[in-house]
């Protein structure tokens, strides 16, 4: 991982670039021949005279990504340099050019006479050397435990690699839904590292959030960076560097949405447009607190992928999913937060085109579950993942590794068939199967939790004041950005209890602090 600056003296040429996967950020402004750059959007906006124009696309694009997606950034003429690129400046010109990118289709399950066991032994040895690369440090040194597959292999191998215990880090909720810390006590005692835990409260969480708009820069609406930033904090108090597990899920198909993105469009093609519309009017307008009723007495009698603690909202998503037509389109509202409709009708605006469509017009004859890993990897990685784990971990002066994300790793998940990914209707088929051999399945085999926070019952509690103040009618009207009446709408039913409106909710508030604090 890094960003550099290099100016060459003997051709007066500045050289900027960044790593191939985006794990590190650099930002630049350049207008009328001025070129800044830095590795946070803070340090240019520190600058007199930089102008805090707002980019009025990015407005849209937030709400609908949950973050402004690169190269854009909240303010014109300002930019995030693309992973993989570098830049090249002369005084007078400025060229963008690729260095490194992913493979291409026709790398894709290349090799497919390697049986299995081969697969096995050649994962095994790149990420054990992606691992031992990244424990050379003479800073004490520990990784964040999750308790989740990608966590636990990189865990797995660094006390692999060590005759003393490991420190391990990791953070838990006393709402059940939402807590993985009983299965990373479980993982650290069977590898015997030194664990540490840490249980959050709403009163934690509120000490971070009037934080976040600093920290990140940009407005951010990932609520997972609020547990980001205190496994963060409490791991600095014991080490300056950290091991994640970061980057599984997009190179091994372990993210639900991509199955079921798949299984989703073989059914809604053998049912027409208009019939699975008019289920979708049907299923919409039964009452949220109906369904919740009819599932929970059932959930723990269910298969295990379908007891999950946030139904309401999957059945939500669910409903708007069976409206869309494309691929492209039935993805997008997979990942989105305000559909493209609400935005038009929140905003007035449109939804620009971004590395999304272009990535999925340049995948358009890849198998499916390739073509959506591959999407994310060149926007919700890089946007998302990797810049909410930079951010958090920096403001504790915490480094983070990510030896998952080894460019040789990359390349060579990212040439493996589909088969090798997603099987029996489970996804990280190889790296489970090698996780196994350091780590009994049954302290790993469980539906995928994600690293949430209960934002849809602290809106209802804790935030309830924060919420009503930011989202005041005063306020919106004075601003005069969003349609009031609908956000006071979506205030109520989530408040009610009729719809659950958190990560809408939870955009709209990241916006308004991020204003306060950078446009006032």
């Amino acid at each position: 991982m890094f960003v550099f600056a290099l100016w060459d003296s003997r051709r007066r040429r500045l050289f900027l670039a960044r790593d191939r996967l985006g794990i590190k950020p650099l930002y630049y402004y350049f207008s009328a021949g001025t070129l800044l750059f830095a590795s946070e959007l803070k340090a240019i906006m520190a600058l007199k005279d930089f102008p805090r124009d707002l980019d009025q696309e990015s407005i849209p694009l937030f709400l609908h990504y949950q973050y402004v997606p690169a190269p854009r950034t909240v303010f014109k003429n300002t930019y995030k340099l693309l992973p993989g690129h570098y830049l090249v400046y002369d005084g007078q010109n400025l060229n963008c050019r690729i260095y490194w990118k992913h493979p291409e289709r026709s790398e894709i399950g290349a090799g497919r006479g390697t049986t299995e066991a081969d697969r096995l032994q050649q994962l095994d040895g790149l990420l054990t050397q992606a691992v031992s690369d990244r424990l050379i440090s003479d800073v004490p040194l520990g990784a964040l435990l999750s308790g989740g597959i990608d966590s636990s292999m990189v865990v797995s191998l660094m006390q692999k690699a060590n005759t003393a215990p490991v420190r391990t880090f990791s953070i838990g909720f006393k709402e059940s839904g939402y807590n993985e810390a009983p299965w990373a006590l479980k993982v650290a005692r069977h590898l015997g590292t030194e664990h540490t835990e840490f249980y959050v409260t709403p009163k934690d969480a509120m000490k971070v959030i009037p934080n976040l708009p600093e920290i990140y820069d940009e407005p951010f609406a990932d609520s997972s960076a609020i547990p980001t930033f205190l496994v963060s904090k409490l791991a600095r108090t014991h080490v300056t560097v950290a091991l994640s597990g970061d980057g599984g899920d997009e190179q091994f198909c372990g993210y639900v949405r991509y199955w079921s993105t798949q299984a989703m469009a073989a059914s809604f093609q053998r049912l027409p447009g208009a019939v699975r519309k008019s289920m979708a009017h049907v299923l919409g307008s039964i009452p949220p607190q109906l369904v919740a009723k009819c599932y929970l007495p059932w959930r723990p009698f269910l298969p295990q992928r379908f007891r999950m603690a946030n139904f309401i909202d999957k059945w939500q998503k669910l409903i708007h999913l069976m409206r869309e037509t494309s691929i492209q389109e039935l993805y997008r509202m997979t990942i989105c937060l305000w559909s493209q409709h609400e935005l038009y009708s929140l905003l007035g605006k449109r939804l620009p085109k971004t590395r999304y469509e272009e990535t999925f017009n340049e995948t358009a004859d890849w198998p499916l579950l390739s073509q959506l890993m591959r999407v994310d990897q060149k926007t919700y990685l890089p946007d998302a993942m990797l810049t909410k784990v930079d951010r958090a971990s920096m403001a504790n002066s915490l480094e983070v590794r990510v030896p998952l994300l080894d460019h040789r790793v990359v390349e060579y998940t990212s040439k493996l068939p589909d088969t090798l990914k997603y099987k029996n209707g489970t996804g990280k088929y190889l790296l489970r199967k090698l996780l196994s051999r350091y780590v009994p399945s049954k302290l790993f085999e469980r539906p995928k939790m994600g690293f949430g926070v209960p934002i849809d019952k602290w809106l209802c509690t804790a935030l309830k004041p924060l919420l009503l103040d930011y989202l005041s009618s005063d306020r919106l009207k004075k601003e005069g950005l969003f349609d009031e009446a609908i956000v006071q709408q979506k205030i109520k039913e989530h408040l009610s209890g009729h719809a659950n409106h958190q990560y809408r909710l939870w955009s709209l508030l990241m916006w308004e602090m991020w204003r306060e604090l950078w446009l006032k």
